[in-house]
């Protein structure tokens, strides 16, 4: 067998292949087989000389999906010249109205097809993204005087929580209206605690991507 000349091309042919197999098939119904027949000529030894498991190839995955996130929120929570509050406001800003959105949306994931997909999206908000990214800025909001909290450590949690995973359209399936409403509900909810971030342009992209999201999965669906 040759030797592999180019890992990391071959390493990101397979997590592009299982990826999109992963969202539209779900975890639990895609084989190493699958992925295989989607290679172009790949064999199984290729795969394992990179990947253990087909466990290993999802937390590749996951761990992909989550590191630009990752990576918008550490470059706001750096930014100077932004009070707590701000920068807050920044990150639903930047990170609904990213392009790469339109293209999770239109690819659709059912999470319901892919509970270890959800389970590491819960993990990564609670124990990456909450604590080393949401938390930091509001205890800067707490010292600048913008954010008012006895428990930074919770409200970092809840925010991401909430808009994360319960204002998902893809985790709970929700239609337009659902998601007007939840979003109102959430904008009540940071008022309630100063923190009045989210406005008119955040409601129209959230209900445009849940359009998206809506339309792509009745056309997959027929």
């Amino acid at each position: 067998m040759a030797r592999n000349k180019h890992p990391e091309e071959t390493v990101n042919l397979i997590l592009d292949v299982a990826s999109r197999l992963f969202m539209e098939q779900g975890y639990e119904h895609t084989s190493i087989q699958n992925i295989i027949g989607c290679l172009g000529g790949l064999s199984k030894g290729a795969i394992y000389h990179h990947f253990k498991s087909k466990e290993d190839i999802l937390e590749a995955v996951i761990d992909r999906m989550t590191a630009d996130s990752n990576q918008l929120l550490k470059a706001i929570r750096d930014r100077p010249g932004l009070s707590g509050k701000e920068k807050l406001k920044a990150i639903f800003k930047e990170s609904i109205c990213r392009p790469v959105q339109d293209d999770i949306f239109t690819v659709a994931p059912d999470f319901h097809k892919n509970p270890k997909l959800l389970l590491s999206l819960l993990q990564d908000t609670v124990e990456e993204a909450a604590p080393h990214y949401i938390l930091p800025i509001i205890e800067q909001g707490i010292s600048d005087g913008s954010i008012q909290t006895d428990y930074p450590e919770q409200l970092a949690e809840l925010i991401l929580l909430a808009a994360n995973i319960w204002m998902n359209p893809m985790i709970f399936d929700s239609s337009i209206e659902e998601s007007y409403r939840k979003f109102m509900v959430f904008a009540q909810m940071m008022d309630g605690f100063g923190l009045d971030v989210m406005d008119s342009e955040l409601l129209e992209r959230l209900q445009e991507l849940t359009a998206v999201y809506q339309k792509n999965k009745g056309t997959s669906a027929l």
